[in-house]
């Protein structure tokens, strides 16, 4: 198994589930782990159609001089998803829990550091964390499932991408549910620059932003995804303030790009409007369209993914825990509906 692979029990999860009588929650169908096999048979034995991973971490945030906090995301939204009703419109038992690699050693490391050691040392400690990624997708994609990664901050689209790409022997597509391309410089691996090292490195093929903000993406970034045939974008603007061709043909659009080859879904909560993020947004897109987003981008049988990465709770203030718990589990449960 991976080496910072944590594996969790029905002891682990116990505690996280609410029961009531007369109500099946998500967490008491969900399918586990156990320690007599190697991953590999599991993930390959196992009638799940879905793999359930946290990714804790917010050092490639960190690398890029972001706001930190999302390591919260995924033990807040856990218990969230554990309490999903349980029927027939989400059933637990069509996932498996993993678990979540744990870089609590790495992130405590980078927490004793500032200035530029800090972000020299993210740097080099995001691309230790882009081979963990790597491998475990690559696992859980060649088992035949598809992953459901709760972040941790979007360096990770990267080890996503790679594994996929490694998985299936071609390169991916990618729609991207975004306020920014992170199509940065290579400059070291960060949060800011996942798809463009990926494309650079023939992982990613087409790639579609949705939703990009135009105040917050500079000139040189318009001209680098413009000059690039498989790369296609929407901004914010173009769905929402002059209003030109409309949310619902700019989303079949994205799809269209995307769904012809294996792709994954990426959703950035920096993209809906008053999300706790590390980037938040006082403008945006509602919960209620990401949400259609991730149902009617999920129905293709060429999506191998999705990834909700870049909330960042507080874990001191209930609202925002609440606020993002259920938007990641509301997410989670409308990519696994019917």
């Amino acid at each position: 198994m991976a080496s910072n692979l944590v594996v969790y029990d029905l002891k682990k999860i116990t505690t996280l589930i609410a029961p009531r009588k007369g109500e099946q929650k998500l967490g008491e169908h969900i399918e586990l782990l156990h320690v007599n096999d190697t991953l590999e048979t599991q993930l390959s034995s196992s009638d799940a159609k879905y793999v359930l991973l946290g990714i804790p971490e917010d050092i490639g945030v960190s690398a890029n001089l972001g706001k930190t906090g999302t390591r919260n995301a995924w033990n807040t939204a856990l218990p969230f998803i554990l309490n999903i009703q349980h029927n027939s419109h989400t059933k637990g038992n069509k996932i498996l829990l993993l678990g979540h690699l744990d870089f609590s050693g790495e992130l405590e490391y980078i927490d004793s550091l500032s200035g530029e050691e800090k972000i020299e040392e993210a740097r080099k400690i995001t691309e230790s964390i882009d081979k963990e990624v790597a491998d475990l997708i690559y696992k859980i994609t060649a088992s035949g499932k598809k992953a459901i990664v709760v972040g941790g901050g979007h360096n990770n689209a990267y080890g996503l991408l790679k594994g996929t790409s490694l998985a299936t022997g071609s390169a991916v597509n990618c729609l991207n549910v975004d306020a920014h391309t992170d199509f940065r410089k290579r400059e070291g691996r960060h949060s800011g620059n996942g798809f463009s090292y990926a494309f650079h490195e023939g992982f990613l093929n087409n790639y579609y932003i949705f939703g990009i903000h135009e105040n917050y993406t500079s000139k040189k970034i318009f001209k680098a995804i413009e000059k690039k045939k498989k790369i296609k974008y929407s901004t914010f603007e173009d769905l929402f303030i002059r209003r030109d061709k409309g949310f619902d043909f700019e989303l079949n659009e994205a799809i269209d790009f995307i769904k012809t080859e294996k792709y994954g879904l990426e959703i950035d909560m920096d993209s809906i409007e008053g999300m706790p993020s590390s980037a938040r947004t006082s403008s945006g897109l509602s919960l209620n369209m990401v949400r259609e987003i991730v149902f009617k981008g999920k129905k293709s049988k060429n999506n191998a993914y999705i990834h909700i990465c870049e909330a960042a709770p507080n874990t001191k203030n209930n609202t925002e825990i609440t606020q993002v718990g259920k938007a990641i589990a509301y997410l989670v449960s409308d990519y696994i509906r019917k």
